[in-house]
């Protein structure tokens, strides 16, 4: 989804459906219900401890047709309303650095990519609330200017497990919903009902709001401001079925924030609460597509981040494969 140079922003939508608002001292208690610190050995892989080989030969037998659908976005090198800090691609051989034979070709690329416009996986060293990342870990003492020393992507290794779309449009019979839609617990349970399937312990939960197919029709806006995304009040279903990780085309939180006072609540209790990784500005139309003529919505999903000592996250290329 790449942005065009000079295109004019499509102003946020107004009128956003993100409530009910939610205090700070309920939110607090939230998280004191679905975080599961001291449950895991080694606490820095989190919520990836469930994904056990029997997960892993569960998931490979929903491998029917073979079709391979990449869920990643374009690399965004242009700015826009959406990509503040666009992604770097340049040449730095063209043929002319090293000697024949055979001549090379070589190119650099950078992001700054927990943003709205690079996909990526969420590290556990990339939130912490109130001072502590996830297993009660001070995240001044285990974070710095040199990276993570507990929660790092590298801690992570690659996830092959099953995954779960929640196709919301889909189910609305709409392309997309609206920027600022709250996705309530109700909503995932009527998904489940309306695409015949069940999220179940060690799934990866992937959420279409559409929002890429609504920037191709309507234009960029600025996520910041708006965008669909869950409700606080969808979490404690999702700890209750167990899930190892939680993404979708959007950063996962509706925008804006239903919580007085935290900005990124769905990020503050999966992350540090509950210990799972984040997915962050998939594409998940053509993957909507293939389950909608597969007639089914669970498929063997693979995510492996790059192996970056110390990283908060990583760019990366999750693939389902049905």
């Amino acid at each position: 989804m790449t942005g065009n140079p000079g295109e004019t922003p499509t102003p946020a939508p107004t009128g956003a459906d993100n409530g009910p608002a939610v205090s700070r001292r309920e939110f607090d208690a939230l998280f004191e219900t679905v975080r599961t610190w001291g449950r895991w050995d080694p606490a820095d892989r989190g919520a990836w401890n469930r994904v056990t080989p029997t997960h892993v030969r569960r998931a490979t037998a929903l491998v029917r047709s073979g079709t391979v659908v990449p869920l990643a976005r374009p690399w965004n090198t242009a700015p826009g309303p959406d990509n503040g800090k666009p992604a770097l691609h340049y040449m730095s051989d063209l043929g002319d650095v090293e000697a024949p034979e055979p001549t090379t070709h070589k190119d650099f690329i950078a992001a700054d990519y927990h943003g709205k416009a690079v996909s990526h996986l969420d590290a556990l060293s990339h939130i912490a609330y109130r001072g502590q990342l996830y297993d009660g870990r001070t995240a001044r003492e285990l974070v710095d200017a040199g990276g993570a020393r507990f929660g790092a992507v590298s801690a992570l290794g690659p996830l092959v497990t099953t995954g779960v779309l929640l196709d919301l449009p889909a189910v609305a019979g709409g392309g997309w919903l609206e920027p600022g839609r709250a996705v309530h617990a109700e909503d995932i349970v009527a998904a489940e009902r309306a695409l015949d399937v069940t999220i179940g312990e060690g799934d990866a939960v992937l959420l279409r709001s559409g929002s890429p197919l609504r920037r191709r029709e309507r234009g960029a806006w600025n996520p910041d401001t708006a965008s669909a995304g869950f409700h606080v009040d969808a979490v404690p279903l999702l700890a209750e079925r167990g899930i190892a990780l939680l993404g979708g085309d959007g950063d996962s939180d509706v925008r804006p924030s239903p919580v007085d006072g935290v900005h990124s609540p769905v990020h503050a209790l999966t992350i540090a609460g509950m210990g799972v990784p984040l997915l962050d500005n998939l594409d998940l139309e053509a993957l909507s597509a293939a389950c909608a003529e597969a007639g089914r919505y669970a498929f063997l999903l693979l995510v492996a981040p790059l192996n970056i000592p110390g990283g908060t996250g990583s760019p990366v290329t999750p693939v389902a494969i049905l």
